[in-house]
């Protein structure tokens, strides 16, 4: 146990709102759940974001809680912490200068960094140089009649463009899709721009600001520098027309309006450094007694980490307001019920046949970077796993609806469910799709049966307002002996469940990603940072499956384009239509292999 953990836990056991275990039972009951969660939605805890210290003081609550009722520990050296580095932010390096030459000629203005123009947090770290041009929104969308780049060569050039579309900030926009910061980069990529500029015209915002730095959860460069500018030190280079105008006249006509800046030349050099923070899944395990059964192994899972205070990139749905996110239904909810069973469990191990791991994941907020990294690096062989359970969202029960996803991932788990719903305590929803927004999604994709529990989103879900008092504790109690009892049955069940392919069902968070018209039919794997976008998992009869793409090849161009992160993926998907013969050249085993893929619609 490292000092962090050693100086979270002091805080944990003062931590007025914590169970105490004398307090507790092996009885699974609302109020032991009420009180796990009061405690790791709390303020104290901030938001629990991935390494950060309301997250290690959650993982230290729960080390103390499994170290209570008698469960070992599985993690690295004889602890329960399995430990892993991410990207956590990204800063300015020393080494941003940005210079314009003339007009007139010769004449140099050097911009300073941070107040005049900043770096987006997925620009390449180089230096270039070339002729400035003006590429309108910096949007090429031939199938909706707009092209910014049609008759205009930017190869080599520095390309300014406009912040948002023709459409200004409207969602609803028919050019909204294609106004993203990292769609703009890719499309001045291709093109052959040396790198792209950004600036926000005076009929979106009044007031002259930059972009704020901020990172996402590829953590990826777009390949091409990239920054923001103060709108105040191009505009003296719009001589004949202002950008209002110019603004206004797109807005009016859809028609592009784009020119060479003459006389001006740039000199650009950017660099962003992404700082690495550390986190830990928390593990621990029950021994099966059944000499035949006891390699085997049932992982029960929930993740413990949420969004902190939110912020920009987190994930939250009001991005601008930094305040606690508590996260009380994701994932307090899961991961006290998963407490809940892990001391039930311990109360009868004398009854065990299989192995039970009862495994706490971090990092799933990033991309379900705890489980990949579970998987991944596995405290017991992947061979002997026979199910992985995992309930993430299960505090808000609305109308009896619990969804299960993972049904049709073995052919009795249908059966299974409804032999102990007998009573229609629930209304059963079931999602045979193995994929989905949760980190069982990872098992599954190394073709292990899985069960996801799930009451549902809600209007609280990714905001500040998620909090312990609207947890509905009472119906949480019942989805936890619900689960209890189905876990009973496949540990003590003589045969290990079958696995099968499950029927696809729309992406939902788990593959290609919402909003497209097409699929390709693979679930990305967030947790690489090579170059490329890694195939974590294939949808059965997807069109990648159709064209021989396989689970860890690597996609490095679609369509002859190159595609370096998940952004340059997503961006090509919105290019494409229902079939669609794209090509698509994936590396694997370090040979690269060209297929062809015929693009589905997305149901």
């Amino acid at each position: 146990m490292n000092h962090t953990f050693r100086h979270a836990l002091v805080f944990v056991l003062l931590a007025p709102l914590q169970l105490r275990a004398q307090d507790s039972t092996p009885e699974i009951t609302a109020g032991e759940l009420t009180a796990h969660i009061k405690y790791l939605a709390s303020d104290s805890l901030e938001g629990r974001g991935s390494g950060t210290r309301g997250n290690t003081l959650a993982a230290s609550y729960i080390v103390e809680r499994l170290r209570s009722y008698g469960i070992a520990p599985a993690g690295d050296s004889g602890t329960y912490y399995q430990s892993f580095e991410f990207v956590s932010a990204v800063r300015l390096g020393s080494g941003n200068a940005l210079t314009f030459t003339g007009p007139p000629a010769g004449k140099t203005k050097a911009l300073v960094a941070d107040v005049e123009f900043r770096p987006f947090g997925f620009t390449s770290n180089t230096t270039v140089s070339g002729p400035l041009v003006f590429a309108g929104y910096g949007i090429s969308a031939p199938d909706k009649s707009y092209d910014d780049y049609s008759g205009i060569d930017v190869t080599g050039k520095v390309v300014l463009v406009l912040l948002y579309s023709p459409d200004g900030a409207d969602p609803h926009g028919e050019l909204n899709q294609f106004s993203s910061f990292r769609n703009k980069a890719r499309i001045a990529r291709d093109k052959g721009a040396a790198a792209l500029i950004v600036v926000t015209g005076p009929n979106d915002e009044q007031e002259d600001e930059l972009i704020k730095l901020a990172f996402d959860q590829a953590f990826a460069s777009s390949g091409i520098p990239a920054i923001s500018i103060k709108r105040s030190a191009v505009e003296g280079f719009f001589t004949t027309r202002t950008l209002k105008d110019i603004q206004d006249s797109i807005k009016a006509t859809r028609r592009p309006v784009t020119f060479d800046i003459a006389g001006v030349k740039v000199a650009l050099t950017t660099e962003v450094i992404q700082l690495r923070a550390k986190t830990a899944n928390v593990i621990g395990t029950l021994p099966g007694t059944d000499p035949a059964l006891n390699a085997q192994s049932v992982v029960l899972g929930a993740h413990f980490d949420h969004l902190g205070y939110g912020g920009p990139g987190s994930g939250s749905l009001v991005p601008d307001t930094l305040a606690v996110h508590h996260g009380a239904d994701d994932n307090a909810s899961g991961t006290a019920g998963l407490l809940e069973l892990a001391q039930a469990f311990a109360a009868e191990r004398q009854s065990l046949k299989r192995r039970l791991i009862f495994t706490f994941f971090s990092g799933e907020e990033l991309g379900t970077l705890g489980s990949q990294y579970y998987v991944n690096h596995p405290p017991f062989p992947l061979a002997g796993m026979t199910a992985m359970v995992n309930m993430d969202m299960i505090g808000r029960l609305d109308q009896h609806t619990l969804t299960v996803y993972g049904t049709g991932t073995s052919p009795g788990w249908r059966s299974l469910l409804e032999k102990h719903n007998t009573d229609s305590t629930f209304v059963l929803k079931f999602v045979p799709d193995g994929f989905g927004p949760s980190d069982h999604a990872q098992f599954y994709a190394k073709d292990i049966p899985v069960l996801f529990f799930f009451t549902g989103t809600h209007n609280d879900y990714h905001k500040p307002s998620d909090t312990w008092d609207r947890i509905n504790s009472p119906a949480e109690q019942q989805i936890v002996r619900y689960v209890r009892d189905i876990v009973r049955d496949i540990d003590a069940g003589a045969e290990r469940p079958l696995f099968t392919k499950a029927v696809s069902t729309a992406p939902a968070g788990g593959g290609d990603t919402r909003g497209f018209r097409v699929t390709l039919g693979v679930v990305p794997d967030y947790a690489e940072g090579t170059e490329g976008m890694k195939i974590g998992g294939l949808r059965p009869g997807g069109p990648a499956e159709k064209a021989g793409m396989k689970a860890g090849d690597v996609i490095v161009k679609m369509g002859g384009k190159k595609i370096m992160n998940i952004y340059d993926y997503m961006g090509m998907l919105g290019e494409l239509k229902a079939g669609d013969m794209v090509t698509v050249e994936v590396l694997r085993d370090g040979k690269l292999l060209t297929l062809t893929a015929q693009m589905e619609k997305r149901r």
